[in-house]
């Protein structure tokens, strides 16, 4: 299992043929925590071949010690073991008790777990065992922790090993000039526990403390940068969330000026056919669940994309002109959409997973990045440029921007105005499909979904200026990372009435936004 043996050679005198098992093993069975603790050291260096076992039974509560003083333990099957010779039990010996074990016994179990992998042949092993030791601060592994720094050759083992002899050397006994080093090297760390480690420090000397307080303001003003950092990333993910979902509203505001109090509810449909496309895989095709999302961005943007059109030829067109009974309408409509869904769903929130790709984290320094999130700032930029082409490269891109600069001209040119605005709700409804797509990744799936993104949505419309794309984005982003950078320092609520409050003073100075569009409004 283990290479053992190195441990042997590191202690002759306790090599198991020396070692008294049976004597070991019955320290177990005290109800002295002392006594257990005896044993979790002897154990450990005695190289017996259950050593590994019997420690992880220890700190589980799978460890049992029986009248007559023999010990048992189950492994992580659930079959019982004989501790003395490893041979399979039918059962726990009558009358055995669990082990008890407390926070010291704990810590000791793990210290002695970090000793017996310092010279597993596995480098994540060794890197646990490192990390172990560094948690416990066992001074008796130091000269473990020694022989392994000077065998290992992995460098991020090694980097480990020694931040684990740095914080053993910081909190055993020692002149100040190593423990002014060992600081050095724990605060390269840089990271909460760190900073955790250099607080704790035991009566430090006058010169140690304040070699501790440099480090640990250096390390305080590294954790405030990078979460900084974190807040902009934060904010960036949030931005393009709000993107997706105000980039169809965007067009339809500038193109129809119709306020869309229903968009969010397109949002919601995007989401709610990821559900169904997902819920349809796991039942009949699960080895396609990872193309999940690929299948279900075509079919939310045609299914949000035709409510949409039925939406505007059933409803909307007959409103054109009257902008509160078109508010008042699609307000509506949304109630009635949102209890058809909660008829056809039910009202509690749908589990949407995340395909294999956009699963996990990873670190980037201070940094954490989650891989949903990436990929729907990436999808938020994609669809964002696939729209501007389809606006300045297309016929129908062309016929949009005629009707919105001047709809009665555009009539008289032969551009059927009504089906510009009829495919423009629908394009809009569509995006808004897709935001749902995206959206079911970081949110959860409940007839409500749009209605949290409906406000903020024509705040950043309003914000970048009405039908224009550039400033969709620029609103969005500046929103996103504002309101998460106000958030640490005056909370959520507090930090978005902020925003409102800024953005109502901002309107006042630039009612048509940053990038207002050029031509005349939408004439009715």
């Amino acid at each position: 299992m283990l290479m053992l043996a190195g441990l042997a050679g590191l202690a002759p005198a306790a090599r198991a043929q020396d070692a008294d098992i049976p004597a070991t093993l019955a320290l177990f069975a005290s109800s002295n925590f002392d006594d257990v603790q005896k044993g979790i050291e002897q154990i450990a260096a005695s190289g017996h071949p259950s050593a590994i076992d019997i420690l992880q039974a220890l700190g589980d509560g799978r460890l049992f010690a029986a009248p007559d003083g023999s010990i048992a333990y189950k492994d992580a099957a659930g079959s019982v073991h004989a501790a003395l010779t490893g041979e399979i039990l039918a059962e726990v010996p009558a009358g055995a008790k669990a082990v008890r074990a407390n926070n010291r016994i704990r810590r000791a179990v793990e210290a002695a777990l970090g000793q017996l992998t310092l010279m597993s042949p596995d480098p994540a092993k060794r890197l646990e065992a490192a990390l172990s030791v560094l948690k416990s601060k066992d001074q008796a592994v130091l000269p473990l922790v020694d022989a392994a720094l000077a065998k290992e050759t992995e460098p991020g083992v090694k980097a480990a090993l020694e931040q684990a002899k740095a914080v053993l050397v910081l909190y055993g006994p020692g002149d100040d000039a190593a423990k002014i080093a060992a600081v050095a090297t724990v605060a390269a760390r840089g990271n909460q526990e760190a900073l955790a480690l250099l607080a704790a420090v035991p009566a430090p000397s006058p010169a140690l403390a304040e070699v501790l307080a440099a480090a640990t303001t250096a390390i305080e003003s590294r954790l405030a940068w990078w979460s900084a950092v974190q807040s902009v990333y934060y904010g960036v993910s949030l931005g393009s969330v709000l993107l997706l979902a105000a980039i169809g509203l965007a067009i339809t505001f500038g193109v129809m000026g119709v306020i869309n109090m229903a968009h969010g509810e397109m949002v919601m449909i995007g989401a709610y056919t990821t559900f169904v496309v997902q819920d349809i895989i796991r039942n009949s095709a699960p080895w396609l669940f990872d193309y999940s999302l690929a299948i279900a961005l075509p079919l939310a943007f045609l299914v949000a994309g035709a409510v949409g059109i039925a939406i505007e030829r059933g409803i909307i067109r007959f409103l054109y002109g009257r902008p509160l009974e078109t508010l008042l309408a699609t307000f509506g409509l949304s109630l009635v959409l949102q209890q058809a869904v909660r008829t056809l769903f039910g009202p509690t929130n749908r589990e949407v997973g995340n395909p294999s790709w956009m699963s996990g984290a990873f670190d980037l320094g201070g940094l954490t990045l989650t891989y949903n999130r990436m990929w729907i700032i990436v999808f938020s930029l994609v669809v964002l440029f696939v729209l501007m082409i389809v606006l300045r490269r297309t016929a129908f891109g062309l016929q949009m921007r005629a009707v919105t600069q001047n709809r009665r001209m555009a009539g008289s040119m032969g551009i059927r105005t009504n089906w510009v605005d009829s495919l423009t709700f629908g394009l809009g409804s569509g995006v808004a499909g897709i935001a749902g797509v995206a959206l079911s990744q970081i949110d959860n799936v409940s007839p409500n979904l749009g209605q949290g993104y409906i406000i903020d949505s024509f705040m950043v419309v309003v914000f970048g200026g009405v039908g224009n794309l550039w400033g969709t984005l620029v609103g969005a982003m500046t929103l996103g990372i504002t309101n998460k950078l106000l958030e640490p320092m005056a909370g959520a609520v507090l930090g978005k009435i902020l925003v409102l409050v800024a953005l109502v003073l901002f309107i006042q100075r630039k009612p048509r936004g940053l990038f207002p569009q050029k031509g005349r409004a939408v004439e009715r």
